[in-house]
Parts: structure tokens; C-alpha cells; sequence
């Protein structure tokens, strides 16, 4: 059995208990949803529809879909004139699914679009919900699964030696402005085999470094000068990606010095609670209680997993609805930064995967003194 098979199994189980016999996932623009790449392999846009034994992918584009997808049923999106309510009453046909039975839409349906599918299957019980199956694999690729974890390896590796590259041209004085961080990144993924960037690299200087999220991403501005500079990027190897951040910093004053210090000392608290069994907010509220001591405040989240997408489940942030439990296969970033808009901003991020005996520090982002 394939490891898109075995996931499908798990989908379908789900199904059975809810009570479902066809179940509708969209990866459109707009509408991004990385599950059906997860469950067939299709890396481009499309509509999946699960019955109970069988899958039918929808693609955009059936070229793609004939060399990446894995499905029992694969029909092209302008049979149905490229819109989800025919598609599903195709999808309801081919599957032969009996009247009446209870079709599930992606949750973030809108409401006038939920009553034209309404409109267009009148004989089925048509649910959009958020406790949905859409959600359900949101959890289950929480866990990545053997196959994922050897991608992931391989990607974090490729992290890792872009990391020691960067490190060798900046000194060098052969990487000078954002743009040649960022630029460069770009290329030695792709270079490497990559898909490319996980998402839109963040290069900030000092100038620019008190941004969570700089603005612009990227500049012609001088990088890696006197103060704090930030480099936040990933790569994308088989659709998925890593997250690290890394802090350049040259002759910082005693400010950024404490900051640098509170950064350190919290990146070794939090990696101290990754144990089987301990919860993502227990992890963040021992962070903000570090900072609180140093009376600062750690404005974003102390974490978050990765995979597929850039950011998925679980959440490591200090707020109710994030008591994910540890436990192995997850794979996630831990990224505890302080700002500043005189003094700039200082982050350290790196990616860790839960393992039967604890965790596993997989990628190589630190703090580079120059």
C-alpha cells in the first residue's frame, strides 16, 4: 500500500463515521488547500471528491495531473465548464452517489456560493461545517508520516548548507544588500533541486530589522552592517518547506546585546520543554514569562508547525485553542524574537521534529557574529 493510499484509508474512515459519502476538497486561487496534493500528489489547482472507496481529482491542468496525481477517476476542470457546483453533481454521478446521501464542501464556502451547490444537487444533503473533513486532515497531516520525514530531511540539509553559504559570503563581503541574501537563497535552492523558496524570503538590514515581517520583503539596502540584520526564509523540496530565521549581527551596543542575550536564553527554554506528552502553550507561556522578566513582550507566536504549508498545525503561541499535545511526527519552528524600532530586532528560528524519544533539532539557523 502507497502512502497516498494509506492516508486515504484514514480520510475515509473518518467519513464513514460522519456519515458522509462524498466529500469535496478545492485547491484554487483563493481557496488554497495543500490537502490534495497530501492525498494524491497533484501540485497544482484542482477540486478532489472522496467517496466512501474511490477519489476523483479535477485539475486545472491535465498534463500536470497525468505525471504528479494518483487518483481512480481523473477529469479534466473544462469538462465542467470550470466550476465547482457542475463539477460536484459530475462528481456525484461518476461516484454514484445515491440520492439523498449527505455531501460535504470545504468549509470556507461562502454562503451564497453553499446555496448554489444547494441549488445544483437539490436531492443531497449538502454540509459546509467547520468541525469537516477539511479539518480532520488538517490534524492528520499534523503527523508527518515516513515519507514526509525522509523529504524533510533532505530539505532541512539543503537549509543547512544554504545557512553555511550565506555565513561564507557575507563575511566574504560578496553578499552586501538584501537583495543578494535573497537573491541568493533563490538561486542555491533551485540549484539544489528545490521547488524553490518556501515563501517569500524576509531580508531586513539594521535599518529595517524592527519589522516582525519586513515591508518590503527584500530592498537594494545594505545588509549584515553595524546592528542587528534578519534573514527569514525557507526551501521547498517535494512541496515542503522549512522556516528558519537567522540574526547577523556587528558590533551591537549594549541594548542589542541584551536583546541577543533574552533571545538565546528563551531558544533554550523553549527546545528544554519539547518532551512527549507536554503541551504547545505550556511552551509559550514558559517564553513570555521570560520575557516578562526582562519587561518585554514577544509580539507574535512562539511557533508553528510546517509542512505543505508554511504554516500548519500545531500552534505554539500562548492563547486558548492552542493546547496541542506533543507527540512524534510532529514537525514544527520555534522562533522567539524582540523588537525594537530604534535598536532593530533580533530572531532565532529553528525547525525540530518530534521523535519517540524526544526531539530532533533539524535545521542549523543561529546567530552569526560578524
Amino acid at each position: 500500500m502507497n502512502h497516498y493510499q494509506t492516508r486515504l484509508e484514514k480520510i475515509w474512515e473518518w467519513m464513514e463515521q460522519e456519515g458522509i459519502s462524498l466529500v469535496m476538497f478545492e485547491d484554487t486561487e483563493g481557496r488554497r488547500d495543500a490537502t490534495i496534493r497530501w492525498l494524491t500528489g497533484h501540485p497544482g489547482d484542482a477540486l478532489l471528491f472522496l467517496s466512501l472507496d474511490r477519489s476523483l481529482l479535477v485539475p486545472w491542468d491535465i498534463i500536470m495531473a497525468k505525471l504528479y496525481a494518483r487518483a481512480d477517476f481523473v477529469i479534466p476542470y473544462n469538462d465542467f465548464s470550470r466550476l465547482p457546483k457542475k463539477a460536484i453533481k459530475g462528481a456525484a454521478e461518476k461516484l454514484g452517489i445515491p440520492y439523498g446521501s449527505r455531501i460535504e464542501i470545504p468549509p470556507v464556502t461562502s454562503y451564497p456560493d453553499f446555496l448554489d451547490f444547494v441549488g445544483e444537487i437539490p436531492d443531497y444533503d449538502i454540509l459546509c461545517r467547520e468541525r469537516s473533513t477539511a479539518s480532520h486532515a488538517l490534524n492528520l497531516r499534523m503527523i508527518k508520516d515516513a515519507e514526509e520525514i525522509a523529504v524533510i530531511r533532505k530539505a532541512a540539509g539543503i537549509t543547512n548548507a544554504i545557512i553555511d553559504l550565506l555565513e561564507k559570503k557575507v563575511r566574504s563581503g560578496k553578499v552586501k544588500t538584501e537583495a543578494d541574501a535573497a537573491l541568493l537563497i533563490e538561486l542555491e535552492s533551485r540549484k539544489r533541486g528545490c521547488d524553490g523558496t518556501g515563501f517569500e524570503t524576509l531580508a531586513a538590514g539594521p535599518e529595517r530589522s524592527f519589522g516582525i515581517h519586513a515591508f518590503p520583503a527584500w530592498t537594494a539596502a545594505p545588509f549584515a552592517g553595524q546592528g542587528l540584520s534578519i534573514l527569514d526564509f525557507g526551501v521547498r523540496l517535494g512541496g515542503y518547506t522549512t522556516d528558519v530565521t537567522l540574526t547577523f549581527v556587528r558590533e551591537p551596543n549594549a541594548q542589542q546585546q541584551k536583546m541577543i542575550n533574552l533571545v538565546e536564553k528563551a531558544v533554550k527554554l523553549a527546545a528544554d520543554g519539547l518532551v512527549n506528552g507536554n503541551e504547545t502553550i505550556h511552551l509559550a507561556q514558559a517564553v513570555d514569562g521570560l520575557f516578562a522578566k526582562s519587561k518585554k513582550r514577544m509580539v507574535h507566536g512562539l511557533g508553528h508547525g510546517i509542512g505543505l504549508d508554511a504554516h500548519e498545525y500545531p500552534f505554539i503561541r500562548n492563547r486558548p485553542g492552542s493546547e496541542w499535545v506533543l507527540e512524534p511526527g510532529m514537525f514544527f519552528s520555534l522562533e522567539p524574537g524582540v523588537y525594537d524600532p530604534i535598536q532593530g530586532g533580533c530572531r532565532l528560528e529553528n525547525d525540530f521534529l518530534m521523535t519517540e524519544t524526544g526531539h530532533e533539532t533539524l535545521t542549523e539557523a543561529r546567530i552569526i557574529w560578524l
